[in-house]
């Protein structure tokens, strides 16, 4: 084992130095590595090769349980716990997938923009003046739900609500529709949302129902 490892680190370290800290003999390396190969060392040699070749073919993604099930796939019978040991010592393992998350809110198209009326104003006396949408999501069973949602802000009641699993425009319309129905608002109310182009809330930032 002390030999191998001077073996594997014999371009990065002098050989005598490791040697001494492994409290092995020079002489001894020397003479481990005149002698002929063992099978074992063979079949690893090769089983590494494989074991690089399905690690880049599948972009890192692999860690031991799937590289051996990618190994016995096509047809090299190798034990898990030997595919593990020699990922192990050569540092291969499965690149960290970079976990996903919707955005909800992205200003860089070329959409017509409407003026800030609001002006970050965020009070209201009477209700059906100003109206606030956003969009929020969660994570089920089934991948990500999208909610989006229309608030009164002078009674911070929400009049208006839908849920899809996309952020089309069919989302944010349909909440826009229901608090329409349910409110009935009157000339002159102001409907606030971001500067992001998912939706259709967010294509301008703010409207004002005439």
């Amino acid at each position: 084992m002390r030999f191998g490892f001077i073996e594997q680190h014999a371009r990065a370290y002098p050989v005598r130095l490791m040697c001494r800290v492994l409290q092995v003999s020079p002489s001894g390396y020397y003479a481990w590595r005149s002698r002929p190969e063992s099978h074992r060392a063979i079949a690893n040699r090769r089983l590494l090769q494989e074991v690089h070749r399905l690690h880049a073919q599948h972009q890192g993604r692999y860690g031991s349980p799937r590289m051996h099930a990618a190994l016995r796939a096509e047809g090299c019978q190798v034990s898990r716990g030997r595919v593990e040991r020699l990922m192990r010592r050569h540092g291969i393992r499965a690149l960290a997938r970079r976990r996903f998350r919707p955005t909800t809110t992205d200003s860089r198209h070329q959409l017509p923009i409407a003026p800030n009326l609001l002006q970050q104003k965020f009070t209201a006396s009477v209700p059906n003046r100003v109206w606030l949408a956003d969009i929020t999501y969660s994570p089920t069973g089934e991948g990500w739900l999208y909610l989006a949602a229309v608030l009164d802000l002078a009674t911070r009641k929400v009049v208006g609500w839908a849920m899809r699993d996309h952020m089309r425009t069919e989302l944010t319309l349909g909440a826009l529709i229901m608090a329409a129905q349910r409110q009935r608002p009157g000339r002159g109310l102001i409907h606030h949302s971001d500067r992001g182009s998912q939706d259709g809330f967010k294509q301008s930032s703010q409207h004002v129902f005439c």
